[in-house]
């Protein structure tokens, strides 16, 4: 498929969802499986980045796979399976880095996206040998983890946000949530936030998306709060019902929109990690 369907596919796609009132990235949690961690390569146990986990968490909750766990054609060849004859795969993407040469003869490295096709291990016969999934962390683990970023948290007021100019979040009390877990969702997204200042990964969309660059950025916080959610088993509320009609007319316009978005929210939530954990490169 050429890349140009692919922008447009996945963008219709959750499109029709938001416009049904939901997102695809909160749906890993409807049933509480296994389904709700990020999904990770059956071979090597890799997870997927960017727009890779909402497609695959959306293909695995429409289809009813129960575990998030998915490789190449060849990857179940080369492990002595096969494919079913008959299965229907999904089409994910991944960046490739390339160096051309401008008019100057100067060589610089652009990325380009390439689209290839995975399956479920639900739709593979014959493979044994399979990574094991990443199970998420025990409850209790998210202080732990945000403490380790050393943001600046301040407790009190109604109104959850991160304040740029001064460079702190601010967080209603814990017991003015309605659960603890919906407490750790919201404190997850402003940490995204938190991590686009100019001192850490300056992430300004102003530039890519101009006047739509504020509903830009919660959609960034947004998925990377999801990620973050499924990475450390947090099943709180999203905060994406005030937002939709926002991303709805961001994503009509542009097509590759939830494609930088999903990126940068990667990005977002492999550099939070990186305060407490070791990581590893993958898709």
């Amino acid at each position: 498929m050429h890349i140009a369907a692919v922008y447009e596919n996945v963008t219709k796609s959750i499109i029709a969802e938001l416009e049904g009132g939901t997102a695809p990235w909160i749906k890993p949690w409807k049933s509480g499986t296994r389904v709700g961690i990020m999904p990770a390569n059956a071979i090597n146990g890799h997870h997927y980045r960017g727009i890779n986990v909402p497609i695959l968490w959306h293909a695995a909750d429409e289809r009813g796979f129960p575990k998030n766990a998915w490789l190449t054609f060849k990857q179940a060849l080369d492990a002595g399976g096969h494919v079913r004859k008959g299965e229907k795969g999904t089409q994910i993407v991944f960046t490739k880095r390339i160096s051309v040469t401008d008019d100057d003869d100067e060589a610089r490295q652009i990325s380009m996206l390439r689209a290839f096709t995975v399956f479920n291990v639900a739709q593979v016969e014959g493979v044994e040998a399979l990574a094991p999934l990443p199970e998420p962390p025990l409850s209790g683990v998210v202080e732990t983890f945000v403490s380790a970023t050393g943001a600046d948290i301040r407790h009190g007021g109604d109104r959850a946000c991160y304040v740029p100019s001064r460079d702190f979040i601010a967080l209603p009390n814990a017991s003015d949530f309605e659960s603890e877990q919906h407490y750790e969702a919201t404190k997850l997204h402003e940490l995204v936030h938190w991590s686009g200042n100019e001192k850490r990964l300056k992430r300004d969309l102003a530039n890519r998306f101009g006047t739509k660059a504020y509903a830009a950025e919660e959609l960034v916080a947004e998925l990377g709060a999801a990620f973050l959610c499924a990475h450390l088993g947090v099943e709180g509320r999203l905060r994406h019902d005030e937002y939709i009609a926002s991303w709805l007319s961001l994503l009509k316009e542009d097509d590759r929109a939830i494609f930088t978005a999903a990126s940068k929210a990667s990005a977002a939530a492999d550099y939070l990690r990186s305060f407490s954990e070791k990581l590893e490169e993958s898709a």
